[in-house]
């Protein structure tokens, strides 16, 4: 049905328009009326008709401003014009304000009908293009941070020719060009909640720090669990780094007004060529593993000065000259919690770097950090449920005490078996969320309103980490999902009940009639009519 509301200051006039037009009969739905524009517009914001039928003189607000009014809000409107008034100046304005018709009264219900008929097929037009366009807008949001999660996996990788990664960027509405570059890992968590829990509190500091990002004139990279990238850029290396000293102070004021959301940041190196951001990614996530050595907040440095000009000897070898706290088993434990397989490297490079790389010339020293690592991996694997074995878990061999290399390799490799055992089983409470968003959205897909967004808050985590899990575990994205389960219930409704069109459209969550048809046909491959078979006529869609 195509939605009209009349807005007439003469009752009689209002009167015989409602009363005398069989508007049902003829496609369309009476939704409204007023008898002057100010009453009107308020009633026309809730509603949002397809169509305003206005006189062009009433009292407080005239035909003309409620025009010009309802053009500037609410564009999509038709607007009809009806005037006693002939004069050729009223229908000037009204042509320039982009009205669709100006008729002069009277005019018979007949008259009337045949001018908006004439609007109809603009109408629908109008609402499948929106209807697209809001399709494609809620696709692109899930989209959007998938490819742009990719372009900076590309960026970091060192393995993505400058070229191709300007036309990603480019796709993306991303200028990447500029003379120096610089990198900050940032990550945060809610004290009150589990890593991948949904906190408002989490999400409105992510909108504040995305607002300082775009003001400053940087780039934000979402990276899931493991935080976000800040990709800063400019003509100097001065530049970069007073940009990056005045957004480091402005993201720190945030965190004040959240004292229970804890943050640390990780600062990379400047670099003068988009193809070494590798190695600033690198020594920021260096920089960002003291969150695993650290128990407050703050912006770090990686440690890549530590003095290896004097060789430590087993017999000058002194364990009060290392710093205790870098080798408590409580922070490998810390990472093996809430550490991802990604940033591994960067924990075992910061944690050789930050203890000293001289101790490990040592083979005392070398033998006594294998073993502190080999036995707390070998006790948070025996703790996670369902019990698992430490047979999995490689014990030390003198091959692994060869040197500080083959030490880094052999604690690497200890610290990944337990984390993919870890992930193993969180891979299962995945898959518990997802099961439990599906049951949501086929509980709710006929309220019109669902979105990612609350769905997330429904299974209590963050919109961006469902998005990833739900395609991981579905192979589709939640708009995808939610519109083909949409109409796979319109197909049934269709075959299986005697509802009409614009029934079975409310009744999975589609409000406009004429929107539920548009993805119908562009889902199912044609209108919901022929799908029934001829059943029922195409007017009984609208």
């Amino acid at each position: 049905m195509i939605k009209v509301f009349l807005c007439e200051d003469e009752f009689v006039v209002r009167e015989g328009i409602k009363k005398n037009i069989d508007w049902a009969g003829n496609g369309y739905e009476f939704i409204g009326e007023a008898s002057d524009g100010e009453l009107a517009l308020p009633l026309i914001r809730k509603l949002e008709p397809d169509i305003v039928i206005t006189d062009i003189k009433m009292p407080f607000m005239d035909g003309l401003e409620l025009s010009r009014i309802i053009r500037k809000e609410l564009p999509f409107i038709e607007i009809v014009i009806l005037s006693g008034y002939e004069e050729f100046d009223y229908a000037k304005q009204a042509i320039s304000i982009g009205v669709a018709q100006y008729l002069t009264k009277p005019i018979s219900g007949d008259d009337l009908l045949r001018e908006l008929d004439l609007l109809r097929d603009k109408i629908i037009k109008s609402k499948e293009e929106r209807a697209l366009k809001e399709q494609f807008k809620k696709e692109m949001e899930e989209n959007d941070r998938r490819e742009r999660s990719e372009l900076f996996k590309c960026l970091v990788s060192g393995d993505c020719p400058v070229t191709e990664l300007l036309e990603k960027a480019q796709k993306l509405g991303m200028d990447l060009s500029a003379m120096w570059y610089n990198i900050i890992l940032l990550f945060t968590k809610s004290e009150h909640h589990e890593i991948e829990e949904y906190s408002k509190s989490s999400v409105t500091v992510d909108e504040r720090i995305n607002e300082i990002v775009d003001e400053m004139g940087c780039i934000s990279f979402d990276r899931d669990l493991e935080g976000r990238a800040i990709l800063i850029m400019s003509d100097s290396e001065e530049k970069i780094a007073d940009i990056q000293t005045d957004m480091i102070a402005k993201i720190e004021d945030v965190f004040k007004d959240y004292g229970h959301v804890r943050f640390c940041g990780g600062i990379g190196k400047a670099v003068n060529r988009m193809s070494r951001l590798n190695e600033s990614f690198e020594d920021a996530g260096c920089a960002l593993a003291n969150r695993f050595f650290v128990t407050g907040n703050g912006f770090f440095k990686a440690n890549r000065d530590a003095d290896r000009e004097h060789h430590v000897t087993d017999s000058s070898f002194d364990m009060s000259n290392i710093d205790a706290k870098r080798i408590d088993k409580n922070n490998v434990t810390k990472f093996l919690k809430l550490g991802n397989l990604d940033e591994i490297p960067f924990y075992v490079e910061e944690f050789v770097n930050s203890v000293g790389a001289d101790a490990f010339n040592s083979y005392i020293f070398r033998q006594y950090i294998a073993m502190d690592v080999f036995f707390a991996v070998s006790a948070f694997v025996e703790e996670l449920p369902p019990r698992k074995k430490t047979d999995a878990i490689t014990e030390v061999s003198k091959d692994s005490l060869e040197n500080v290399d083959s030490v880094k390799e052999y604690i690497t490799e200890l610290i990944e078996s337990a984390i993919k055992c870890r992930d193993s089983i969180a891979s299962n409470r995945y898959m518990e969320i997802v099961d439990e968003a599906v049951k949501y959205i086929e509980e709710n897909f006929a309220d019109e309103e669902l979105s990612l967004n609350q769905l997330a808050s429904h299974v209590n985590v963050s919109p961006n980490h469902l998005s990833t899990i739900f395609s991981q575990q579905t192979g589709h994205t939640f708009i995808k999902y939610l519109t083909e389960y949409r109409m796979n219930k319109a197909k049934e409704m269709l075959k299986c009940t005697s509802m009409r069109s614009s029934e079975i459209s409310e009744a999975v969550g589609y409000k406009d009639p004429h929107y539920f048809s548009y993805m119908f046909k562009k889902t199912v491959g044609m209108t919901p009519t022929n799908y029934r078979g001829g059943k029922e006529n195409e007017e009984e869609e609208g």
